[in-house]
């Protein structure tokens, strides 16, 4: 059985409630619970904080087990050289992912430093972008 772990960072805990227009009603909890009925032969880890130490922790405990991540860092993906250097000290793949358009927002948000350290990014379509994360890495 292969082993897919999302991770996120700040404010994710508040996806279904936080800005519904922009990040929609559906919780964590209800994409992490639909990604593991559809695709019942795949291990669905799920981790989410709001500390970059913890997630730098999760990234080291996880990936040099796991088949793949799939990181959604939040605002830390355009601050954290400190999570960059994580994902690159661990050789499991990964994919970045953005719920909304990183491009289309402000002009802080256009450069993520993590994206030099994953097979690719899927931005801007909202919780969907979970699932094609986890196709790419399977």
């Amino acid at each position: 059985m292969k082993h897919i772990e999302i991770i996120n960072g700040p404010n994710l805990n508040l996806t279904g409630v936080r800005e519904p227009e922009v990040y929609g009603t559906t919780t964590m909890e209800e994409l992490v619970d639909g990604l593991r009925c559809r695709f019942p032969e795949v291990e669905v880890g799920y981790y989410q904080s709001n500390v970059e130490g913890e997630l730098i922790d999760r990234i080291q405990q996880v990936g040099f087990t796991a088949d793949g991540l799939i990181v959604n860092l939040g605002g830390y993906s355009h601050t954290s050289v400190a999570l960059r250097d994580a994902l690159l000290a661990v050789p499991a793949p990964k994919v970045e992912v953005h719920l909304s358009n990183i491009f289309a927002r402000e002009d802080y948000r256009h450069h993520s430093l993590v994206t030099s350290a994953c097979r690719g990014m899927v931005c801007g379509l909202g919780l969907q972008g979970y699932e094609m994360a986890l196709r790419a890495l399977l």
